[in-house]
């Protein structure tokens, strides 16, 4: 255990033992400090949570002991065994629960295959489920990453997995075709609003692939209008666009940032330009169902030539807690598997990903109802309840061309492992795309499981 973790450790046994107040208080502090968001009632509780700590950071410390594939059989113990665990904390079973997740630390690596580095994630959420807020214990379970470690996860899934490319060059190669589609009236001239800028990752092929169609002559002017978290990303996304465009002579590139929140204003400074709105991976922040609504209102509005869509696939809305929790370990474990595709078993770049943004993301879906601090629950539906939206504020689909598809295929190739019969339907394969809801819809899916889906709007 590392020094600061038994610092917090003795200091809790030292509250525990040496409270002056005499027994009477002794006991307050003790049900404040660890057993009061438990059961009171139960005997032994601070020992098996010292217990349960002690494996936890054992787990953390050899993994190198335990790496390797479970035996088999001994995955699907795992999992069953993660199930009851869910259970007993559900039901507020406390014993029950510590001596599982105890056994589940005990069998379980970030260093194991993927069944091991999933079932390890979803314990600690369990375990700070278990513990509540109000435990010294729930923020080193609960740790996030830094601003830093969280942007270079992103950066290696990025690189190594087909997952963000296949949203990024799918919503792209939609955009440059209804820029095609309306280049006589448009002066060449394009505007992107994209509700999520995330560092602007999604944009450099697009800037590249305008300026392929120009000519020194003839130049296009993109105008990219992006939202982001903080001036920080924004700035960062201009300098690094504004960077890359200045390669391009024949395209006129602008950037304007807006913080999250903040109203769009002059959404056509050209004449007839062709207005595309950007929503990938947006949509499912919004905490509630009027901001959703208010969005596509909004939206709507400005009247685009298209909008696209790009969610998670999955139902993973706030509802009870068990439910939410097998559907988000259906989900992930996809994702867990999916990275053994994409990098070595002993790779460090897997490690961040999985702890650093997987991980974060898994923490934030199971535990989202008890945090008090933050309210919002992403919201992961399916592609059917998506489209009844869309349908239902004055949107209705589009076709993806058949270019989307061939492109979606060429990626999976150069990404993965790649069998193309697993592009043609099969469900017993890895990395996979397929078109859906009569070709306005793609998705991109794991074995057979979906992934993510991509889709096609235009306001009625």
């Amino acid at each position: 255990m590392e020094d600061t973790d038994e610092e917090e450790l003795l200091n809790l046994s030292l509250a525990i033992v040496t409270d002056p107040g005499g027994e009477k208080n002794r006991k307050r502090k003790r049900r404040v400090n660890v057993c009061k968001p438990l059961n009171p009632s139960c005997e032994g509780c601070e020992g098996k949570i010292f217990k349960l700590l002690q494996v936890r950071e054992e787990m953390l410390k050899l993994n190198h002991k335990r790496k390797g594939v479970v035996e088999d059989g001994k995955g699907l113990h795992l999992i069953h065994l993660l199930l009851i665990t869910a259970s007993s904390v559900d039901k507020n079973n406390v014993n029950s629960a510590l001596e599982n997740l105890t056994e589940l630390y005990q069998s379980v690596s970030l260093m194991g295959d993927s069944v091991q580095r999933v079932v390890a994630y979803f314990a600690d959420c369990l375990a700070a489920r278990l513990l509540t807020r109000k435990s010294p214990f729930y923020d080193m379970i609960m740790k996030e990453p830094t601003t830093e470690e969280e942007f270079l996860a992103f950066v290696c899934l990025y690189r190594v997995s087909p997952y963000y490319q296949f949203a990024h060059f799918t919503v792209n190669q939609a955009i440059i075709e209804a820029f095609e589609k309306e280049e006589e009236i448009n002066n060449r001239a394009l505007h992107v609003i994209d509700f999520d800028v995330c560092y602007g990752f999604q944009w450099p092929s697009l800037i590249q692939s305008l300026s392929e169609k120009a000519s020194s002559g003839n130049r296009i002017s993109l105008r990219l209008t992006g939202y982001g978290r903080s001036l920080e990303e924004l700035q960062e996304t201009e300098t690094r666009l504004m960077s890359f465009a200045k390669g391009f002579c024949n395209l006129v590139f602008e950037f304007q940032g807006l913080l999250r929140g903040s109203k769009l204003t002059n959404p056509r400074k050209k004449k007839n330009e062709t207005v595309a709105a950007n929503l990938v991976f947006h949509l499912n922040t919004l905490n509630n169902f009027v901001k959703i609504s208010d969005t596509l209102k909004s939206l709507h509005s400005l009247g685009p030539s298209i909008v696209i869509l790009v969610e998670q696939e999955g139902n993973r809305r706030p509802r009870s807690f068990l439910s939410r929790f097998m559907e988000s370990l259906h989900y992930f474990a996809a994702m867990f598997d999916s990275l053994d595709d994409c990098l070595p078993l002993e790779s460090g770049e897997r490690l961040s990903i999985e702890k650093n943004h997987l991980g974060k993301e898994i923490k934030s879906m199971i535990n989202c109802d008890k945090d008090e601090e933050n309210k919002s629950c992403p919201r992961y539906e399916k592609m059917e309840t998506w489209k009844s939206r869309m349908e239902s504020h004055g949107f209705e689909g589009m076709k993806l061309s058949s270019k989307c598809l061939i492109q979606a295929k060429l990626l999976l190739k150069i990404r993965t492992h790649y069998c193309p019969l697993q592009c043609e339907g099969e469900m017993n394969g890895g990395f996979r795309v397929f078109e859906r809801d009569e070709g306005k819809a793609l998705s991109l899916g794991w074995q057979d499981r979906c992934l993510l889906k991509a889709s096609a709007w235009q306001c009625v």
